[in-house]
């Protein structure tokens, strides 16, 4: 068999590596093997936090609503609930921008949550 060397193929390799490491502290920006080491595992958090990011947005938008309803003298339970009885499909997304934004539009959907539970 013929001998293979890999000269070109791993200079490549390496800094293909590198060009990712940059930024990275000290030896783990210009040495190869702490290179990859350090490559792996943030892409793996990453990865992990690409998932816990929708997490976090949907508990600070869940504080907000919350926040706005207890100015509009409601639990945020009853006023999901509420919601859901009134047939008004907002997403949390939408109600915590309201919530910040538009205090008069979100009093106007709370008291409709509101009248929804008395029903």
């Amino acid at each position: 068999m013929a001998r293979v060397k890999t000269g070109v193929v791993r200079r490549r390799r390496h800094k293909k590596v590198l060009k990712l490491a940059r930024g990275f502290f000290s030896a783990r920006r210009k040495h190869f093997r702490k290179a990859k080491e350090q490559l792996e595992r943030s892409l793996v958090y990453a990865y992990r936090d690409r998932r816990a990011k929708k997490r976090d947005f949907r508990r600070l938008w869940i504080t907000r609503i919350n926040a706005a309803c207890r100015l509009n003298d409601i639990s945020y339970s009853r006023f999901i609930n509420g919601l859901n009885k009134a047939n008004i499909e907002l997403d949390r997304k939408i109600l915590a921008h309201l919530a910040m934004n538009d205090a008069e539009g979100f009093s106007a959907i709370a008291a409709k949550a509101k009248a929804a539970l008395e029903k």
